[in-house]
């Protein structure tokens, strides 16, 4: 099935059972591969990981404004297949040496500690800045996101339904 077609089914679903009329939904996929996609998207699901890191310069460079609370994302794994629709619940910019253990643990990665999220984004950054052409330290802007799951919901942290 065609992956636009199937985010597209996917969102009218979750608008009928929730009474959400014509919801305005991003579409996003976590990581750079799709390995890297799976695992992420599992460990959402499983309700591990509820949050996300990105570079500020992204939004700028893609002409994509930056999320804001309340905002609707469809969650693609690896193969482009919708798997959940998550809901912004707070936004942060910082510098990536200011992010805390709190926001690390929430991200879901590795060991969940803050050494493990600072080495693992760093290397995710730096691979991104090589193919790019840019260059990326601790000082960088990263745009931290946290959410919550609404759909499926078997899947989900809360219902929602049109107020």
């Amino acid at each position: 099935m065609d992956s636009g077609l199937a985010v597209a089914q996917f969102v009218s679903a979750f608008a009928k059972a929730t009474c959400v009329p014509s919801p305005d939904v991003a579409v996003v996929q976590f990581g750079d591969s799709s390995e890297l996609a799976d695992e992420l998207v599992g460990l959402v699901l499983a309700g591990i990981k509820r949050a996300t890191t990105s570079l500020n310069r992204d939004f700028a460079q893609q002409d994509t404004p930056l999320p804001k609370l309340g905002d609707l994302q469809v969650v693609l794994d690896g193969e482009q297949t919708p798997r959940c629709i998550i809901r912004i619940v707070q936004v942060e910019i910082k510098a990536m040496r200011a992010v805390d253990g709190r926001f690390a643990w929430e991200e879901g990665g590795g060991d969940r500690s803050l050494a493990w999220w600072r080495s693992a984004h760093t290397r995710y950054f730096k691979r991104q800045a090589a193919r790019e052409g840019f260059t990326v330290d601790d000082t960088a802007e990263v745009v931290l996101e946290r959410f919550e799951v609404v759909w499926p919901p078997e899947f989900a942290d809360v219902l929602v339904h049109a107020t």
